[in-house]
């Protein structure tokens, strides 16, 4: 073999080690430190006509507007118009309810993230039924949803003030 082609072939093998490297580091790392998370902005402003969104700029496709749900008639007198959190990481967050169904976890894509221990990834949800009232369901969770101390085991009615507790964090529908 030439004198280059060895010293190619050493380079190359070089380059591969190091590339080994700086991925074993990576995945430390995130082992470690586990993966970022991002605070969820309570309201966006609008941008300026023409601008391009921010996450375009990282290589992903900007998300589409979804539209808002119709109410499906009138609310009923004495409704609660409010979900808050009392008790908990969140506490004294407040939810508008809108008509539309919460979702309640750890998981990125709830419409509550809670940041708790006893929490599971798709723990609760809480829903709008054809009489305006609210039902709150536990989606199999491990450590359970208790609404004022008792365990939900079917979809439930809230009363306005029941307490919901999901592991630390305790929600109340208020008016």
């Amino acid at each position: 073999m030439s004198e280059l082609t060895l010293t190619v072939m050493r380079l190359g093998f070089l380059a591969v080690l190091w590339l080994f490297v700086i991925v074993a580091v990576q995945v430390i790392r995130s082992d470690l430190f586990g993966t970022r998370v991002t605070q969820r902005a309570t309201a966006r402003r609008p941008e300026p006509q023409g601008a391009s969104p921010r996450r375009a700029d990282r290589g992903r496709p900007a998300p589409q507007p979804q539209p808002q749900p119709q109410p499906r008639g009138r609310q009923r007198r004495g409704a609660p118009t409010k979900l808050v959190i009392t008790e908990g990481s969140l506490a004294g967050t407040t939810v508008a309810l809108q008509g539309q169904t919460i979702t309640l976890g750890r998981a990125h894509d709830s419409t509550i993230v809670l940041d708790d221990d006893y929490a599971s990834g798709r723990h609760a949800r809480i829903y709008p039924d054809r009489d305006g009232q609210w039902i709150v369901e536990d989606l199999g969770s491990t450590n359970g949803t208790y609404l004022d101390r008792g365990r939900l085991t079917t979809p439930v009615p809230i009363p306005t003030g029941a307490p919901i507790r999901i592991g630390k964090t305790v929600l109340e529908l208020r008016k």
